[in-house]
Formats: structure tokens, sequence, C-alpha cells
């Protein structure tokens, strides 16, 4: 499905038979970051505690790792400067979370040992270690390589975990003591107010320096593995959701 999506994007593209010419970045940007809210939140939101604990220590090693080792490849065989390299690495450094939900959940696959509960974490968390280490070194680049390098990248990996990590955990308390305190006269006005919840869960940490994937992802986290009420209502509507999303960021 998602192949005929990229496809179909081909077809209408500049390149294409529709010829639609399309180069406006900023606004495919917005439009995928919004999309990756929600496949991130849903992601987290069928997320078991489990699970969850190797696959984040795995995300973020692998995914340096990862970039470290593409970018020296970049370096040394293709020549790139080594900032360049490691730029490189670290953009393809992470997973594609959206195919991988795709292909495990729309398949129905059930790997060994439950590794497909372990690879759905993981390519779910690996998107804002990925997300830091593009920054970083794009500041890097920037700014130039000086003895104070080492301190901003410290201060801006530390700055984007807590705070993401914090506004997460508030705003899914928050979000839990609502759903099972406050009876919503009108049906489907507590899906609404979930849904509003996952884009502030991105929006507050994104604007005071936190990272908003990993606030958005662990806040989906904390309320799958709550009691809600009609938890089914929200599982059947983010499936849907996230589906639409993950067509939307192929075609674009």
């Amino acid at each position: 499905m998602l192949l005929a999506f990229i496809l179909l994007g081909m077809v209408f593209g500049s390149e294409g038979l529709v010829r639609i010419d399309f180069a406006d970045f900023g606004f495919a940007e917005t439009i995928c970051s919004i999309a990756l809210i929600f496949i991130m939140f849903y992601g987290g939101f069928g997320t078991r505690w489990k699970t969850a604990k190797p696959a984040l220590v795995m995300s973020a090693f692998g995914t340096i790792f990862t970039a470290l080792f593409t970018g020296l490849f970049c370096h040394y065989v293709l020549h790139f400067g080594l900032l360049e390299g490691l730029l490189t690495g670290a953009v393809l450094g992470s997973t594609d979370a959206a195919s991988v939900f795709s292909v495990l959940r729309s398949k129905n696959l059930s790997l060994k040992d439950s590794t497909d509960s372990l690879l759905e974490v993981e390519s779910g968390s690996n998107d804002p270690a990925a997300y830091m280490l593009t920054i970083i070194l794009l500041t890097a680049m920037k700014q130039g390589v000086s003895s104070r390098l080492p301190l901003q990248i410290l201060t801006t990996a530390a700055t984007q975990i807590l705070f993401g990590l914090a506004i997460g955990a508030v705003l899914a308390f928050v979000v839990r003591w609502v759903l099972l305190h406050v009876d919503f006269e009108t049906s489907g006005f507590d899906t609404a107010f979930v849904l509003a919840s996952a884009v502030l869960a991105y929006a507050l940490p994104s604007v005071i320096g936190g990272n908003g994937y990993l606030s958005a992802y662990l806040m989906g986290i904390l309320l799958g593995n709550s009691p809600l009420p009609n938890k089914k209502t929200l599982v059947n509507f983010f499936d849907g959701l996230t589906s639409l999303m993950q067509m939307l960021i192929f075609f674009i």
C-alpha cells in the first residue's frame, strides 16, 4: 500500500505524468512533522513496558553506532568531509517507524521471542536519537569545531531528553486523570481530547528546546499501559488515523 502511494506521488510529481511542480520544502516538512506526531504517539500507545526498556537502549546506541560507521565510511571511502559524513550517517541512522509499524501490523507478523514488539519500540524510539544527532552536527558545522563543542553537545542532548521526558510524563498524568474523572457528555469528545493532547505533547517541548517526538512517544506509552475508558475506540481511531498519515507521508 505504501509503495503504491510512493508511485502515485511520482506520477503526480514534477517528473511524472501529471507534472505538478512541488518544491515547497517547508510545507512538506510541516505536513510530515504533523503526521509523524500521530505515528509516534500511536506507536507508543501500543507498546508494553516489558519491551520498552531494552528497545530504548537498543535504539539509542544502535542509532549512534549506525551514524558513526556510516559517517566514517562516507569520510574515508566516499571522501566526504568528516562532519558531512557524520551528518549523512545521522540522517540514515534511524529506521522508518511508519514502514515498520505498517508491515508488522498489516501482516499480523509474530516474530520469535516477541521481537516484533521489540522492533516496533526500537523503530519508534530511534527517531529522537537521530534528530538530536542531526541538530548537534548541524550546530557543529555552522559554528565550527571548538573547545566548547563537547559542552554544547551535552547541553543540547540533555535539554532535548529532559524536557521531552518531563513534559511527556506530566501530560500523560493529566490526560489520564481527565479521562478517568471527567464525564464527556458527547460521544467522541474523549478521542478529540487525546488527539489534541498528542499535538500538545509535541508542541510544548519543541517551543522550549525539548524533543517533541520523544514527548509524544512517552505519553503514548504511559497512556497505552493505563486502564482507560473507551480504550478500544481510541485504538480503532488512531489505527485509522495513523494509516492515513503514513499514506500522506509516502505520497508527499
